[in-house]
């Protein structure tokens, strides 16, 4: 029963939700109908993320470890936590943890890259620019990975194609010590094409719009 209300648990913060209040409604709705986690600190774990509190849950859910070590759905609850709290490179190694037990678990791939892509883009991150080109590129392929798996999923693609437009705006500023002009009209070329795939699910999205606009100009203005 505990694996089955975990499951149900991580499918309500997956990526689809609009918002993570939304999501954590969702849970607290599943929680009514599901019988509660046999390890203490789960369980307190669970009541920190439905009050929103994610560093208490993160608290929580590594004291469940390692019993809990090999259970995929509570490992993702705390990568997740970590996440919300801004440790992205503890969710990194989390979510990691996820997929070597779950290959399939599309949102820790999702959670992963977008981790991944915060940290290469955040202006505390004191890193050289090699190193985010490879957590861009980190985080194009855990979308790609997640998108092998569902292919349906208009968000999948909105985020691959933004951290393609991050790594674009990395290897194309002119004078950085890593410009390369090719590189960068590639990764804008295929941001275009996922934010492109995106207005096939839904064409009014004039955000999206704008976004394949820029990457083109950016593209085409490259020196």
């Amino acid at each position: 029963m505990k694996r089955r209300f975990l499951s149900n648990q991580w499918k309500a913060v997956k990526l689809g939700l609009a918002s993570t209040a939304l999501a954590l409604f969702t849970v607290a709705v599943q929680a009514q109908d599901q019988s509660q986690h046999s390890n203490p600190n789960v369980r307190l774990g669970q009541k920190a993320l439905l009050d929103g509190d994610f560093k208490s849950a993160a608290t929580h859910l590594q004291k469940a470890l390692p019993s809990e070590a090999s259970d995929p759905d509570v490992q993702y609850l705390l990568g997740y936590s970590q996440f919300h709290n801004g440790d992205y490179a503890k969710a990194i190694e989390t979510f990691k943890k996820v997929i070597a037990l779950d290959a399939k678990h599309t949102s820790a791939y999702y959670y992963k890259a977008k981790a991944s892509n915060n940290m290469a883009v955040s202006s505390i991150n004191k890193v050289s620019n090699s190193v985010k080109e490879q957590l861009l590129k980190s985080a194009i392929e855990d979308y790609t990975k997640a998108i092998a798996i569902n292919a349906n999923d208009a968000k999948l693609y909105q985020n691959r194609a933004i951290a393609y437009r991050d790594l674009g705006i990395l290897t194309g500023t002119s004078g950085a010590a890593n410009y390369d002009k090719a590189k960068a009209a590639d990764a804008y070329g295929k941001a275009v094409t996922d934010y492109e795939k995106v207005l096939t699910y839904d064409a009014s999205r004039k955000d999206i719009q704008t976004e394949v606009k820029k990457a083109k100009v950016y593209r085409d203005n490259l020196k």
